[in-house]
């Protein structure tokens, strides 16, 4: 799986697609951040998340202001497909019985 940006394909044939772009006049990191994604259960390797960002390293530093900064963010992902080429079905789990 990717951290780059999904390219347009993977977006458009994702069967969950989250999009954002986010802007700011100014930006600063107290404490830089440290962020994942995860693909779990029945995630096709096609799924991926990433960003495109303008004026914003991909490692910021503590305590810099940075300016005029954008950020286009996308997680996409695909359910992995049996051999049939369907979907698998999503694994579910039944709430504990009450006691």
């Amino acid at each position: 799986m990717s951290r780059e940006f999904p390219e347009k394909d993977v977006r458009e044939s994702a069967d969950i697609l989250i999009e954002a772009h986010i802007k700011a006049d100014e930006l600063r990191f107290e404490r830089a951040p440290e962020s994942s994604v995860e693909f779990t259960g029945d995630a096709d390797d096609a799924s991926a998340s990433g960003s495109t960002r303008r004026n914003l390293p991909d490692k910021v530093q503590e305590n810099v202001t940075y300016y005029d900064v954008e950020i286009d963010y996308a997680i996409a992902a695909r359910l992995a497909s049996d051999a049939s080429g369907r979907a698998t079905e999503p694994r579910t789990t039944a709430p504990p019985e009450p006691a």
